[in-house]
């Protein structure tokens, strides 16, 4: 009967081991599942102004070129090289 009563102890011990092991478990996670979506976040933010610095310097770029251009003609070609490109993105986003 003895022998029962610590076996049955021993499990009692161990299941409630397990159940304390699997809370901690599972408030690691839920932290664990927060850093992670707050590092999505944060990955999407700088995506953004990555894409905004991108926008700007090519913008720049732009400028520049147009800038050191000679004569309206080359203005032009180079305007409607743009314009191509515009339309090109059009189709490809109506599509």
């Amino acid at each position: 009967m003895n022998d029962a009563h610590e076996l049955i102890s021993g499990i009692e011990y161990k299941v409630r081991k397990l159940v304390n092991l699997q809370k901690e478990n599972k408030s690691e996670n839920e932290l664990l599942l927060n850093q992670n979506t707050e590092l999505k976040n944060n990955i999407e933010e700088q995506k953004k102004i990555i894409n905004q610095l991108k926008e700007e310097f090519n913008k720049i770029k732009l400028a520049k070129s147009l800038e050191s251009m000679k004569g309206s003609n080359d203005a032009k070609l180079k305007i409607n090289e743009l314009v191509r490109e515009i339309d090109k993105c059009i189709e490809l986003l109506s599509n």
